[in-house]
């Protein structure tokens, strides 16, 4: 199994509303990839506050398999969504980190 994990500094004024209508979206895509195990999201509640860098939320899928994370990865549902995470992101692409790990 792979847990692909993403890290997000999203700007001040993205209200919470939004943060939670893009991770909807996110969790939508089970049904559209098959082999998506798992979706969560969470608040980073770390007390580290100067390794954490903002970075204060964060989400995270559980995929079958290498493939299914690769099929996420070029779907095209996925990335527009990613598109308007980008858009709402501290610094756009800077603003995101990912980590996948076998699990």
């Amino acid at each position: 199994m792979i847990r692909h994990l993403v890290h997000l500094r999203f700007k001040s004024e993205t209200s919470e509303e939004t943060k939670l209508a893009l991770y909807e979206e996110l969790a939508g895509l089970d049904a559209r990839i098959d082999g998506i195990i798992d979706f969560q999201h969470r608040k980073n509640v770390s007390v580290e506050t100067p390794l954490v860098r903002d970075f204060l939320d964060m989400f995270w899928f559980d995929f079958r398999d290498v493939a299914v994370r690769d099929a996420y990865l070029v779907d095209e549902v996925h990335q527009a969504i990613g598109g308007r995470i980008v858009e709402n992101l501290e610094g756009g692409a800077d603003g995101v980190f990912v980590c996948d790990v076998d699990v």
